[in-house]
């Protein structure tokens, strides 16, 4: 099987759709399947888009040139869509309608949580079939051998850990955190680390702050914490709980976006600021019975990868159907706006 990945893949920390890419070339390429991440050639057999911003460094093709590719080079390629991404995640106001117009090009729809399929921008523009596959970590990176539980002597040290600055990563419920570092009623009982980018300006009173961490730098300092804490919103498929957990962290996480489909089962949830530190509390009492659950926690890159194989392989199988019900010039003009680059 032959797979163009529309992602242009970096080495270091560059967020989840980077570890995503390289994770499914290593997965497509180590049971025998070649990989590539642009579309030359004429003979590919799925095409993944993973971004419909041209604009994007990370982005190696978009719906314009599938399309085009479709009508001129291969008409036999199967497409597949894979949506990462969404407005409600920091506020913008033209990401939906960019995934809405790309998603013109597929053939099928991979959604990294259920919660994103459920949004108002695809009821009239999805299209069918698709499924979700949730995102996962390496185990073989980020694991517990090293990680030492809080014992309930000393502080309980939380981390967190995003690629982007953006607010809305969590930063009204890590403010309070760090207040709570303040507090007498938590003074000495509790300390907090943020690993990554922060917001224009932002300086916290309390917390650790590190740089962003990748590979094995980024495990280790994960495993040199007792918990794991994100207040991100409107996450559409998030990974960084994912490593967290798997270094045996248990969760405590925001009730938002995809969050409750990978944390449910493996910490405490809260809503926000409000009732955060009333979740806290449970998490210290629970944190015992908790810790016991992690080690079968799922998302793992060989299940994620494993289903994204699955599917490639189901997909060409019933390649010439998917072709047959194609119909590439259905919208004349959708399919001419996709070639403009916005």
């Amino acid at each position: 099987m032959k797979v163009a990945i529309g992602f242009r893949t970096v080495d270091g920390p560059w967020g989840g759709g980077n570890r995503f890419a390289k994770a499914l070339d290593a997965g497509l390429t180590a049971v025998g399947h070649s990989v590539r991440h642009d579309l030359n050639g004429s003979d590919q057999d799925i095409i993944l888009l993973t971004d419909p911003r041209w604009r994007n460094p990370s982005t190696a093709f978009t719906a314009g040139p599938i399309l085009r590719h479709l009508a001129f080079r291969n008409p036999r390629a199967v497409v597949v869509h894979r949506v990462n991404e969404c407005d409600e995640r920091k506020g913008t106001h033209t990401m939906n309608a960019a995934l809405a117009r790309a998603n013109y090009c597929a053939d099928f729809t991979v959604f990294v949580g259920a919660w994103l399929a459920e949004l108002p921008v695809w009821r009239n523009h999805l299209r069918a079939p698709w499924t979700t596959i949730l995102n996962g970590a390496d185990p073989d990176l980020f694991h517990p051998s090293g990680f030492a539980p809080w014992t309930g002597d000393g502080p309980l040290n939380l981390v967190t850990h995003h690629w982007g600055g953006n607010r809305m990563k969590g930063f009204d419920v890590y403010e309070r955190l760090d207040a709570l570092l303040d507090d007498p009623a938590w003074r000495g009982r509790l300390g907090f680390t943020y690993i990554g980018n922060l917001p224009p300006g932002f300086r916290f009173r309390n917390a650790r702050h590190l740089a962003p961490l990748d590979g094995p730098a980024l495990a280790d300092a994960l495993r040199a914490h007792h918990g794991y804490v994100t207040a991100s919103i409107n996450e559409p498929g998030p990974n960084h709980q994912n490593e967290g957990a798997l270094c045996g962290l248990p969760l405590l996480y925001r009730r938002s976006g995809a969050l409750p489909e990978y944390c449910t089962g493996f910490g405490i949830g809260f809503d926000g600021p409000d009732n955060f530190e009333a979740a806290l509390s449970r998490y210290v009492a629970d944190y015992s019975r908790l810790l016991t659950l992690m080690p079968t926690y799922p998302h793992t890159t060989a299940h994620a990868i494993g289903q994204w194989i699955a599917l490639f392989t189901d997909l060409v199988a019933r390649r010439d159907e998917i072709v047959a019900e194609r119909r590439l010039w259905r919208d004349p003009l959708l399919f001419l706006r996709n070639q403009m680059p916005v």
